[in-house]
């Protein structure tokens, strides 16, 4: 299908899901405009395109993809449907962001584009991986994207209605960020009654990989964890069943995010991290 991937934005999974591409032998188009200095050498590093501008990339790509921090999905409906009429471009539209399926629906009518519905299980990719990360996709025009040779991507395509890829998300990101939730909980409380350690040795025997430093990796993306809880809370809701489990994990990642390793990124993390820096200030 595309010769041409444009992607928003470049923070580190677009960045990676643009290396990826680019590695496929795609032109990825990408744009520096407002974020960090440093980015743009980031793009080139990772052999994308710095196309300059918003505009610029929505007007150049075949395929569009939409990757932001669920916060941010809706604004950038309404910028990408905005450029899309600035340039006369019809580009088709990838919504991989963690919304769930009526979020979709909206950004779907938003954009006013023909759109995909993703959703993205795993870490950001890289080529060279044993074990690709997993994208899910589902509704019309799924075959298209699914075509795209990304090394370091499987595409699952799934057979169901826009919507069906984020419910599929919707579900496992309950389960494994729901889990980290109550993990730093345990820990934090743990704690307080001077068990840690204890506690720590007894989960291992049936999850070795519950560590301290699993909640502080969680911490550090706290910020955005909390605005995909609200998604998956909304998503389950829409199922019939309470939406206040996950609103109450949303108020746990927006206390995590005010922790001393809320404010940190997973790579500048010690070594040994401390459950005392999980707590909430």
């Amino acid at each position: 299908m595309a010769g041409v991937v444009g992607i928003v934005a470049p923070g580190a999974m677009g960045t990676a899901l643009g290396r990826c591409a680019a590695a496929g032998g795609h032109r990825v188009l990408m744009t520096a405009v407002g974020r960090s200095p440093g980015t743009a050498d980031r793009l080139a590093a990772a052999g994308i395109e710095d196309a300059g501008s918003l505009d610029a990339v929505v007007a150049g790509a075949d395929l569009l993809l939409s990757v932001v921090p669920p916060a941010q999905a809706r604004p950038v409906a309404d910028e990408l449907a905005a450029s899309a009429r600035r340039t006369s471009a019809h580009p088709l539209v990838v919504e991989a962001n963690a919304v769930s399926p009526g979020t979709v629906a909206e950004i779907a009518e938003v954009v006013g584009l023909d759109v995909v519905d993703a959703a993205i299980s795993g870490p950001p990719p890289r080529p060279d991986v044993e074990h690709p990360t997993r994208i899910f996709v589902a509704g019309p025009r799924t075959a298209e994207v699914a075509a795209l040779v990304v090394p370091g991507v499987r595409w699952v395509e799934i057979d169901g209605s826009p919507g069906a890829a984020s419910a599929a998300k919707m579900c496992t990101a309950s389960v494994r960020k729901g889990h980290q939730a109550l993990l730093a909980h345990a820990l934090l409380t743990a704690e307080h009654h001077g068990v840690t350690d204890t506690v720590l040795a007894d989960l291992a025997l049936d999850f070795p990989h519950d560590d301290v430093r699993h909640a502080a990796v969680a911490a550090t993306k706290a910020w955005r964890f909390a605005d995909e809880m609200d998604e998956i809370a909304a998503t389950q809701a829409g199922a019939g069943l309470t939406p206040d489990l996950f609103a109450a994990m949303a108020e746990v990642y927006r206390r995590l995010a005010t922790s001393s390793y809320g404010t940190s990124r997973p790579e500048d993390l010690p070594a040994t991290p401390d459950v005392g820096n999980l707590r909430p200030t």
